[in-house]
């Protein structure tokens, strides 16, 4: 269990990263709030305690790395980014904006603190193999971490990587896959079961942890845990809710991208508050 001041302060800062997330995506008019919105926890959790790393120096080398693989989740990346000073916090207003530095899906050449560039679905799974063998042929003590949509599982070199990594033992390899049920066309019971994630994960001779990807006690315990098997990558498979804290999101089939403006965010951000401070 999580002291209870620093899980309050991690809770606190999940809080204003979805508000930064909602305002910035209303500031377009439109984005990828759903797969955003999942992963706030997760994210919240490796930058505010479990990352090395260094907004004044965002290249030094023996830092962890983290790859989203599901591109699309860029918004809430960029959020957490700017919370933490990489880039000033008025580029949020930018998103997917004609000159912006912070386009639709994570670049890489564009946002300081984005360590590859990703929203061709499956193949940041394959990158983030290639940096953690890099790092421990480095000689390096720094960790990958890699977040996986579940809809972007059902691509081949997801899996193709998968075997890569259990070949050369990366233990240095922490994968989370963000299992909210939904992608872009719909349910993923519908277009292609996501069922027995684990045991395929497993199969493949990954060490595998399954866990409410909103809770922080369960991440904090899950990341401590992948860090003390060593000889397999890790898969940590969150079981969240697509657009959780957005509530016109929340259930809806076609979540994956909305279109909302300032006074909707705003009526969301309030409600959002409201189920914080109950």
């Amino acid at each position: 269990m999580l002291d209870a001041s620093l899980k309050k302060s991690l809770e606190e800062k999940a809080l204003r990263l979805r508000e930064l997330t909602i305002l910035e995506i209303a500031h377009l008019g439109s984005g990828h709030i759903g797969g955003s919105m999942s992963i706030i926890e997760a994210l919240t959790y490796l930058y505010y305690k479990a990352m090395n790393i260094d907004p004044a120096n965002p290249h030094k080398e023996d830092r962890d790395r983290f790859v989203c693989s599901k591109g699309h989740a860029g918004p809430a990346v960029y959020a957490t980014l700017a919370d933490k000073g990489y880039f000033p916090m008025d580029w949020l207003n930018t998103l997917n904006q004609g000159g912006t530095n912070l386009p639709s899906h994570c670049d890489m050449n564009k946002t300081p603190g984005i360590d590859f560039t990703t929203g061709s679905l499956g193949q940041g799974t394959s990158a983030a193999v290639g940096i953690a063998l890099g790092q421990r042929l480095k000689g390096q003590k720094a960790y990958t971490y890699l977040m996986i949509g579940d809809g972007e599982s059902q691509e081949g070199q997801v899996w193709e990587a998968a075997e890569a990594a259990a070949q050369f033992k990366l233990d240095n390899l922490i994968a989370f896959t963000d299992l909210n049920g939904q992608q872009l066309d719909g349910y993923t019971k519908d277009i292609m079961c996501m069922d027995n994630l684990d045991l395929r994960y497993k199969g493949f001779n990954w060490d595998v942890q399954s866990i409410n990807g909103h809770d922080f006690d369960e991440i904090a315990a899950a990341i401590e845990h992948a860090k003390s098997v060593k000889g397999k990558p890790h898969m940590i498979i969150l079981h969240t809710i697509k657009s959780k804290g957005f509530a016109p999101g929340e259930g809806v089939k076609s979540n994956h991208s909305m279109a909302f403006g300032i006074d909707v965010a705003n009526q969301a951000i309030a409600k959002l508050k409201e189920e914080a401070a109950k």
